[in-house]
């Protein structure tokens, strides 16, 4: 038995209102059952309850066992003097005030609907199962999936927005910035990300802004801060961006001693850092404002426009330096694309919203629905279950449920394990 079970079952009432008692005997009528506090002090703020022949305004605490009262010392502590319930699912003790008055209790033990009991425990005994409600999962009604999902997905882009102000306190609220180390953290995909963020914070934005209408400029600047030009080779171009990043080195004292290497391997060659840094470079090179463009922009086809850049022309012929390889433009793919709307515009959108007070939900989830659903093990494992991930709207919220609610054993705060309870 877990606490938060107990909270869920006294919080929607999931017991026999009719004939509730105290362990003295005493009739309880239940007016308001309080609100559910999350966090110090007593579980339930402002109940209202008829014990006996007497009206009680006040709080509600909680337990397993009567005894967690004294284990957490609660008789010791003046917050709660104001409880005026002890609710317990097995009574082993009678608890007290700080002033040694007696606190009526309720064994809930004996009022709670077995069926809901039976769904709590086959729910929560997860044998091996991949998530508690796997073999149930797929009888979930559709309505309450996707309004669960989209919630799910709002939860995402607020988790998100979190980690944006933390890079607006670190740029001095720059939002084009900011903008441009979460780019080049999904530019680098997992297996570069790290590195390539790493790569934007050595850098100072102002920076990029004065060399970007250069593209070759500004793709010594990204490779040289990469560690990418060190190596002796004979290639014209590799040896024009040396002497280029030479020159900004020295010009704007540039460091990149925290940098994390990006890595090749295991990486298709459509992947490699040096492909994905130069697209990133001919990106900024072709939009000399981008934050603005993609905040004033709520048009799907738009985005693809802006985004619609390929690396410069030497790399066509190259996937690293100083090795030719057949031509091919390396264009960004639209399913690229999406990923960046999925990770980058999408938050940075929203979280810029939020900050300056207007409603953009509308706008989001329209482009979210419209953006093909990410393929990853966790949509793939949903997938298997129920049909549930067709948008990047589904799949994001697919990865915040399993992230902070399966994974977690969160299923009274999930609205698809309330339903299974009931």
């Amino acid at each position: 038995m877990q606490e938060d079970f107990l909270h869920y079952i006294w919080k929607h009432k999931k017991f026999d209102l009719t004939n509730l008692r105290t362990t003295q005997g005493e009739a309880i009528l239940v007016s308001n059952v309080g609100q559910h506090n999350f966090n110090s002090g007593p579980d339930f703020f402002n109940a209202q309850l008829t014990i006996g022949n007497q009206l009680w305004a006040g709080n509600v605490e909680i337990h397993v066992k009567s005894s967690d009262w004294f284990l957490h010392n609660h008789e010791l502590d003046e917050a709660y003097d104001s409880v005026i319930l002890h609710v317990v699912w097995e009574h082993d003790t009678d608890v007290f005030r700080k002033d040694n008055t007696p606190i009526s209790t309720l064994p809930l033990k004996d009022f709670v609907c077995k069926t809901v009991l039976n769904n709590y425990e086959k729910l929560f005994s997860r044998n091996g199962k991949w998530i508690n409600c796997e073999t149930d999962f797929a009888q979930v009604d559709d309505f309450l999936m996707n309004n669960w999902l989209e919630r799910l997905y709002f939860e995402r882009l607020e988790r998100k927005s979190f980690e944006i102000q933390k890079l607006l306190e670190f740029t001095k609220n720059d939002w084009e910035a900011v903008l441009f180390m979460m780019l080049a953290k999904n530019f680098g995909l997992k297996v570069n990300g790290e590195s390539f963020f790493s790569i934007a914070k050595s850098l100072d934005f102002s920076i990029v802004r004065k060399v970007q209408s250069n593209n070759q400029a500004l793709e010594a600047l990204l490779f040289g801060q990469a560690g990418f030009l060190q190596q002796d080779l004979e290639d014209t171009y590799y040896l024009a961006l040396n002497k280029e990043y030479c020159f900004l080195k020295q010009k704007f004292n540039l460091e990149n001693k925290n940098v994390i290497s990006p890595q090749f391997f295991r990486l298709r060659p459509p992947n490699f850092p040096t492909i994905r840094l130069a697209q990133l470079g001919r990106l900024y090179n072709t939009h000399q404002s981008l934050f603005s463009k993609l905040i004033e922009t709520n048009d799907l086809e738009t985005f693809y426009t802006l985004f619609n850049v390929s690396a410069s022309i030497y790399w066509d012929s190259h996937f690293s330096f100083g090795k030719t390889s057949k031509v091919s433009s390396k264009k960004l793919t639209k399913s690229f694309i999406d990923l960046l709307l999925i990770n980058t515009v999408l938050p940075i959108k929203f979280s810029y919203a939020m900050q300056n007070g207007y409603e953009i939900d509308s706008v989001v989830l329209n482009i979210a629905t419209k953006i093909t659903s990410e393929k990853n093990s966790i949509v793939d494992a949903f997938k298997r279950l129920k049909k549930v991930s067709d948008s990047s709207l589904h799949s994001q919220a697919l990865i915040q449920l399993k992230n902070e609610y399966c994974n977690k054993n969160k299923c009274l705060q999930c609205a698809i394990g309330a339903q299974l309870i009931k």
